[in-house]
């Protein structure tokens, strides 16, 4: 039977959903300059397959502009169909960028980093998922059984992220149920995001070769340990050169450094809207998980919002060339795009403030008392979605480097998915997600 290769070119969406359309593969050239039609409300789909609330209701017409640079084009060899697809950005039909385009979002802030500071971003995004089709043992944390029990899944994905052009750095099983955890090379700019996104894929694409499913979906159900997106970054100037060290300072942080990281963390209640961005999200997001529970910087604390990673000697590189940042406090429910973006625009508004480095805790907030907690400046992290969008809607920085357009869709979609959810209880939540995601 004959066969017709198709390629999807796609958008990550405000559920972090990647969405599109497909034609056939011989006519991409041709389509670089003219994309493919888009439709305003298709961004106000849920998760879930739900349409929320739309400003343009049935009206109105984009285009996805696709972005070669990100083209993935993987052949299974195993007489599935080639898995190829493109990352677009939302433009409107004169080529411009469509104002709730979550990667002109990035773009934006990674423009304005270099324009104001003269700084690039360099990071990575390491990712935690379920596989399905691995039996839950109570042994399994780390074990070299359970690396075992993955069987071929492992090696199949590593080759498909080559093949994608994504270097993949470490896989292991990871603490929670048939969980694992992969981690990629870092890149410089917008392709931190796109390469989380292939990363994603590529995880899906292969689990679904072999039979089974990758779910990403933040916790996997009440009691379990959930899926984080641990996003590493660090700055460098225009020379490529990194400015995040000084020897001279507390923890080796530069006062460059301390700014970016107190502009995320004074941003972090409003912020988590945008990078833990379901309901289940808060079950994660609580003291004793391994996750973020409060607005703090922590040195080699992994339940730290903004843990300080360490520099380790046996590798002969210079310290100034580890030391960065790790951003705990988000999960796969987030579009790539507006997770970093939004960590960029709030560094960036600690830059523009010149704040001062946050204090650096050394002890467990959770087992603080307020008082202890208030005069570090520390805040519990929202106990809920609708929490987070309340402060969200209110965060003058972050309205403002969204956009009222995006801003307001943003609001409108979420608070659409948590009146959704709420009627369900935590577990039959979790279940729900674990199939979207």
């Amino acid at each position: 039977m004959g066969r017709e290769e198709i390629v999807m070119v796609c958008c990550s969406d405000i559920a972090g959903q990647l969405r599109g359309k497909g034609f056939p593969a011989k006519l991409l050239a041709g389509r670089l300059n003219r994309g493919v039609g888009w439709t305003p409300t298709n961004i106000m789909i849920t998760a879930h397959g739900s349409p929320s609330d739309s400003p343009w209701g049935p009206f109105g017409d984009l285009v996805l502009l696709p972005d070669m640079d990100t083209h993935t084009r993987v052949d299974f060899a195993d007489d599935s169909a080639i898995e190829q697809f493109v990352l677009a950005d939302i433009c409107e039909l004169d080529g411009s960028p469509w104002a709730c385009c979550p990667r002109d979002f990035l773009k934006r802030g990674l423009a304005a980093l270099e324009a104001e500071f003269g700084l690039t971003l360099k990071g990575a995004f390491e990712h935690e998922f379920h596989l399905d089709t691995v039996e839950e043992r109570a042994n399994a944390p780390y074990n070299l059984d359970a690396f075992r029990r993955q069987d071929g899944f492992a090696e199949n994905f590593l080759w498909a992220l080559a093949e994608a052009g994504v270097e993949a750095d470490t896989f292991m099983p990871e603490f929670g149920p048939g969980q694992y955890e992969v981690t990629v090379a870092p890149l410089t700019g917008l392709g931190i995001a796109d390469r989380a996104i292939i990363t994603r894929e590529m995880a899906r694409a292969t689990a679904h070769r072999r039979g089974g499913r990758a779910s990403f979906t933040p916790i996997l159900r009440p009691d379990a340990v959930g899926n984080g997106v641990h996003v590493h970054l660090s700055l460098q100037d225009a020379a490529g050169k990194p400015v995040m060290h000084d020897a001279a300072r507390e923890a080796a942080l530069s006062a460059t450094a301390g700014s970016f990281a107190a502009g995320m963390l004074e941003a972090l209640p409003a912020l988590v809207a945008l990078t833990a961005a379901s309901t289940i999200s808060y079950l994660r997001l609580t003291p004793n998980r391994w996750s973020a529970a409060y607005n703090n910087l922590g040195l080699a604390d992994r339940e730290a919002a903004i843990r300080i990673c360490p520099v380790f000697e046996t590798t002969g590189a210079p310290a100034a060339e580890q030391l960065h940042l790790e951003f705990r406090a988000a999960d796969a429910a987030a579009s790539p795009y507006l997770l970093l973006g939004g960590l960029v625009w709030a560094g960036i508004d600690g830059l523009r403030r010149a704040l001062p480095a946050p204090p650096i805790t050394t002890a467990d907030p959770a087992r603080m008392s307020a008082d202890e907690r208030a005069a570090l400046g520390l805040e519990r992290l929202p106990l809920s979605l609708a929490g987070a969008l309340d402060a969200l809607a209110w965060h003058g920085p972050l309205k403002a480097a969204m956009g009222d357009p995006l801003h307001q869709a943003y609001l409108a979609h979420k608070r659409f998915e948590a009146a959704e959810m709420a009627p369900l209880d935590d577990a039959a939540q979790c279940e729900r997600y674990r199939l979207s995601y």
